[in-house]
């Protein structure tokens, strides 16, 4: 499979080496009935064969569900797991 153009429209990694994905075994299974992937592959492209599939993504401490769109084609599944929380302030009770 060749990697289309669209998918070296991001930085940091050199063209010739081209996108980097992982191949994951159950894609098939996934596609047909719906199964998400579990995956530790943060820095996987999304390639345009993975729209539709629901990724499990580890963030460091739990899996969050990843719903591929094909606007998310060419990013990463580690854009779309946070690893941080967002800080709020709580009023101190004395």
């Amino acid at each position: 499979m060749r990697p289309t153009l669209s998918l070296f429209k991001k930085g940091g990694r050199s063209a010739w080496k081209g996108p980097y994905f992982v191949a994951f075994p159950n894609l098939k299974e996934a596609q047909t009935s719906n199964v998400a992937i579990k995956t530790q592959a943060r820095s996987c492209t999304i390639l345009p064969n993975f729209v539709g599939i629901r990724f499990l993504v580890h963030n460091g401490k739990d899996y969050l569900p990843v719903l591929v769109s094909p606007e998310m084609v060419g990013h990463k599944l580690g854009e779309f797991a946070h690893t941080r929380k967002a800080f709020t302030w709580r009023k101190k009770s004395n």
